[in-house]
């Protein structure tokens, strides 16, 4: 078995440019190396269940840097959107100077009562200084905060990359990301509907039974069955 790892490492570690090191250190490399390999050429997609966005609202904010990608990740959004039944006018547009700019327009979006999904779409591209790392880590933890504070699901569509032809396969060639944080939007909207909802007791955990009204409590102002625009009113 050692034998079989030292020529994994041979074979793998070469193109990586190092020499391998002997015993258990081998073995950790292999391992490593065969991970960033699956990493590079990105195998991992996320399986989606059968959905019907009819009743769904979703609203995107885009950032407009780097806008050659992140128009076509919008595109690819647009697209399975409407693949997924979600009405066109139940899909609200806007946009922001920058990834950084996108947590707070979010919050005000989830705050508007008007959608039932966020889908924050911008693209960050690494370069000489902390810049990008700064920014990435900020808007990741905006975004997650605003989808925390108000119970309205935030899509996080923000692609970190190394450089720009990265950005490209991931929204023009290969697979364009929008396509997943369509689907991802839509069945979060759902799931959110179905938890915030007020069903008969003796069911735990999310249901889509009928809702059961009690004393007092209003429903849910931001439920997918409530008519009404998506957007800043």
């Amino acid at each position: 078995m050692r034998v079989l790892w030292l020529c994994i490492v041979a074979w793998l570690g070469g193109a990586a440019g190092f020499r391998a090191p002997a015993g258990r250190s081998a073995v950790l490399v292999a391992r490593h190396v065969a991970q960033a390999r699956v990493q590079m050429v990105g195998e991992g997609v996320a399986k989606f269940i059968d959905l019907d966005g009819s009743a769904v609202r979703v609203a995107i904010v885009t950032a407009r840097w780097n806008e050659d990608i992140t128009t076509a990740l919008v595109s690819g959004c647009r697209k399975t959107l409407t693949e997924l039944k979600v009405p066109a006018e139940n899909i609200f547009e806007t946009s922001v100077p920058g990834s950084f700019e996108l947590p707070l327009a979010t919050r005000l979006l989830a705050l508007s009562g008007t959608c039932d999904v966020i889908v924050a779409i911008g693209c960050l591209i690494d370069g000489e200084t902390t810049h990008f790392d700064v920014i990435s880590n900020a808007v990741a933890k905006g975004l997650m905060d605003v989808g925390l504070q108000t119970a309205t699901p935030v899509v996080f569509g923000v692609l970190t990359c190394n450089t720009h032809e990265q950005a490209v396969a991931r929204s023009h060639g290969g697979h364009n990301h929008g396509i997943d944080w369509a689907k991802t939007a839509v069945e979060m909207a759902l799931l959110r509907a179905s938890a915030l909802g007020k069903f008969k007791q003796g069911k735990m955990g999310f249901s889509a039974g009928q809702p059961v009204g009690e004393a007092g409590v209003s429903p849910d102002p931001v439920s997918p069955s409530k008519p009404g625009k998506v957007g800043f009113f």
